[in-house]
């Protein structure tokens, strides 16, 4: 099959990068954003996220015309879907339900465009059954076509699920060298996919079903997500026994099978700290270890909070008069993993405005972003480079371990009160 044409639904961190890539094998992309700001900057040859490589990739895709964004669909020969696919929870934080409402919009958002012998390709990480989910929308909005689920190999559209499986920070290279997982609704459905991301992949591509591979995705990351609540554990047993948990680590992984992760703030990101919930979702009595890392995994924030809280306290009872408006906590780090821009799910980002609850001043160090978050936008909270908030913090709290942390980590050293988080002082 011929793919002259490619649109790409959702221009965030994996639809813009996907995007430029096929622009870049000169094939026509159109992109579609429902931020008009998103397509405006796309279309001036720039980039909204922070993503290595990315901005080459982009403006040399659109100064040859083989990119360009827009706000509205228009008709192409395959359309890949990379929108959002968050959870719901109740009044108490339990119950974690995927939100399908961006996959619902953007399939009644292409449906009117669809023409016989498209392939629509699912790359957002999604629960069991979401591909299958969004052809019974397409085919609700276009009786006059047909689907896989009613006609198979017959239909007129092919549906399928590839997940995308990429690290932040290396995106653009692994696009093209990973392997890729690629479920079709029908083994035909999974061959048209195939076609479709051999011309960029140079990975293999591996055929399945759209149930299994909406599977595989999720079962990567709970498997990350089990093996860092260990780390996380850890840390706080090892911090009740007085025992340095980043030594402890070192030693244990010189055992030749052995290979704890690092600890860290908590688990951020669109796919770690949300995709094993949709596992536990759709079977919560066998999914109890998964369960069981989520439930370590968001306590840690909590964790690193009440040690913050303890430091000030600690500062209070040295100096009985100082008030808690006069103390400054600096939260090193904003973004759910290091040298990167994406505040998404980010265990940071969400101590840090805790932190600004607990009556104190806070200054912010990201250096990956510009300006604060809405919700960090408070009188008692600043953005201030890493010199500024160590001139002026009485408890430093390192939450991401970027690159210019560590390339300043003797300065942090220096600072009496230290919850390190990430070990970034070792």
């Amino acid at each position: 099959m011929l793919f002259n044409t490619i649109s790409m639904i959702g221009l965030g961190y994996i639809g813009l990068p996907t995007a430029a890539v096929f622009a870049s094998r000169r094939k026509q992309v159109i992109g579609v954003d429902i931020d008009q700001k998103t397509v405006d900057t796309i279309n001036g040859g720039q980039i909204h996220i922070v993503e290595p490589e990315l901005d080459i990739v982009v403006h040399a895709a659109v100064t040859e015309g083989y990119l360009r964004a827009t706000t509205k669909p228009e008709p192409a020969d395959a359309f890949m879907v990379a929108v959002p696919t968050p959870f719901h929870t109740d009044e108490n934080g339990q119950n974690h339900k995927a939100d399908l409402s961006y996959i619902e919009a953007a399939a009644k958002s292409i449906a009117p465009i669809l023409q016989a012998g498209n392939l629509v390709v699912l790359e957002s990480t999604s629960p069991i059954g979401a591909t299958e989910q969004l052809a019974a929308w397409l085919a609700e909005a276009r009786p006059d076509l047909t689907f896989p689920q009613t006609h198979g190999e017959a239909s007129d559209i092919r549906i399928a699920h590839c997940p995308e499986r990429v690290l932040p920070g290396h995106v653009i290279r692994e696009l093209v060298e990973n392997d890729r997982v690629i479920g079709g609704m029908t083994p035909r459905c999974a061959e048209v996919a195939c076609a479709l991301y051999q011309m960029v992949v140079e990975g293999e591509c591996v055929l399945t079903t759209a149930r299994t591979a909406e599977m595989a995705k999720l079962t990567e990351n709970s498997f990350r997500d089990v093996n860092i609540a260990f780390a996380n554990e850890l840390s706080t047993i090892c911090h009740e026994l007085d025992i340095n948990v980043w030594e402890l680590i070192a030693l244990a992984n010189r055992h030749p099978r052995v290979n704890i992760l690092t600890p860290g703030a908590g688990v951020g990101g669109h796919c770690i700290a949300v995709d094993p919930w949709f596992i536990v979702d759709a079977c919560p009595a066998q999914a109890k270890i998964i369960r069981a890392a989520r439930e370590v995994n968001d306590a840690k924030p909590q964790w690193v909070l009440q040690r913050v809280n303890g430091a000030l306290e600690h500062y209070h009872r040295e100096y009985p008069h100082s008030r808690r408006s006069d103390l400054t906590v600096a939260c090193l780090g904003l973004a759910f993993k290091p040298n990167i821009d994406d505040l998404r799910e980010s265990p940071a980002l969400g101590i840090a405005q805790q932190i600004a609850e607990l009556g104190c001043r806070v200054q912010v160090v990201e250096p990956n972003i510009q300006v604060l978050p809405n919700s960090l936008d408070q009188p008692q909270v600043e953005l201030a480079t890493l010199d500024e908030a160590l001139a002026q913090a009485d408890v430093v709290c390192v939450l991401v371990k970027h690159k210019s942390f560590i390339a300043q980590a003797d300065a942090v050293r220096a600072k009496q009160s230290i919850i390190d988080a990430v070990g970034l002082l070792g």
